[in-house]
């Protein structure tokens, strides 16, 4: 099954965003790619936090999910719609969610991030402090499911998102019964990225010997942030298959069912699990 992780590097409108997007799945498509990842936050890079108040929808309608739904059916591709913020029944909370839709345009799966990013960073003007709990509410619930690709058997991809990279335990709780891809779509701040970000991909694909795909925002945002980008494609190696560094873009690879198998085979180490 050949994958794709898109790169943007998404402004503050959300229409612009979303047609940027639809290119790009177009594009990977395209590349006889199956499964299209977006990353984190596709469709909107606001000036402040509380700006996704005013954009998030509710569960199952609105214009971002349609166009999710709308281009998963044209391309015929599996698509993983990176994250938008979704309503809640607190006025002033949103989820930050991942919705997974078939080649059909269902949406076949829903997740919520569960760790929530806060970081202070030094920049030329003083310290800026990120805080994601300021208006998101946390998920709580690790979520996977069995993508059919167009022949052979089913895979199995386990979400997450962006700050969960950090904790392992997550993708430890993804791996019963074991996953075959790890989706991370993600917008990692300058700083953290170019610190962690590609020995963090590398060491939550070894660990769980999967391949790990994570669509990056990556860029000079209108908002004045900088992502890291750098759209990763790993193996359960921990071989880097395909990248993106900077600007939009789209990494592809295929999935080998047999190399994964031959990996668990010679170095058995989620059958020696004791936790």
């Amino acid at each position: 099954m050949r994958i794709a992780a898109v790169q943007t590097v998404s402004s503050t409108r959300p229409a612009h965003n979303l047609e940027r997007a639809r290119a790009l799945i177009a594009q990977a498509a395209a590349q006889g790619a199956e499964l299209v990842g977006l990353p984190e936050n596709f469709a909107f890079m606001g000036r402040a936090d509380a700006d996704k108040l005013a954009l998030a929808e509710p569960p199952g309608d609105g214009p971002l999910q349609q166009g999710l739904a709308q281009a998963a059916r044209e391309h015929r591709v599996w698509l993983i719609g990176g994250s938008l913020p979704l309503r809640t029944e607190e006025a002033q909370r949103v989820t930050n969610t991942t919705l997974v839709f078939d080649p059909q345009g269902r949406c076949r799966a829903r997740y919520d991030k569960i760790h929530l990013f806060r970081y202070e960073e030094q920049g030329p003007e003083g310290p800026r402090l990120y805080d994601e709990g300021v208006v998101l509410r946390a998920g709580s619930q690790p979520v996977a499911l069995d993508v059919q690709p167009r022949q052979g058997a089913a895979l199995r991809l386990g979400l997450s998102i962006c700050y969960d990279l950090r904790f392992p335990e997550l993708y430890r709780a993804l791996m019963r019964p074991p996953c075959d891809l790890i989706a991370v779509p993600s917008a990692f701040t300058h700083t953290t990225g170019q610190a962690h970000w590609e020995v963090l991909l590398r060491a939550r694909a070894i660990e769980n010997q999967c391949y790990v795909m994570a669509p990056a925002q990556g860029g000079r945002h209108e908002n004045g942030r900088r992502t890291h980008g750098h759209t990763l494609i790993v193996d359960p190696w921990g071989e880097v298959l395909a990248r993106v560094e900077d600007g939009e873009g789209v990494a592809w690879a295929d999935i080998d069912t047999t190399r994964m198998a031959q990996v668990r085979q010679r170095l058995p180490a989620l059958a020696h699990r004791q936790l």
